[in-house]
């Protein structure tokens, strides 16, 4: 069951919300919809709060990905190649 809901917005802001929401192909109600669930979702995340949280973060991503990253001289080689190759920076 659906429920109506009234938001108050002084006009600017209801249109910059319009202008996003169009850009998105979305209704308004739609756009704030889905901005309203967004933040929900966020707040449940609990996100990372402290250096401890982010460092456990980093663990955790550690754990899950294989192989090992390049070290800086492969980087640096590719970029080299790059740029001596003539290509442009888009």
């Amino acid at each position: 069951m659906t429920k109506r809901v009234q938001v108050l917005l002084d006009e600017e802001e209801r249109e910059a919300f319009r202008k996003l929401a169009e850009q998105q192909g979305l209704s308004l109600s739609a756009w704030l919809r889905e901005a309203g669930r967004a933040r929900l979702a966020a707040s449940r995340s609990g996100g990372i709060r402290n250096v401890e949280e982010l460092r456990r973060f980093f663990l955790e991503i550690d754990e899950q990905e294989q192989g090992t990253e390049p070290d800086w001289e492969q980087h640096r080689d590719v970029i080299q190649r790059s740029i001596s190759s003539g290509g442009t920076s888009t």
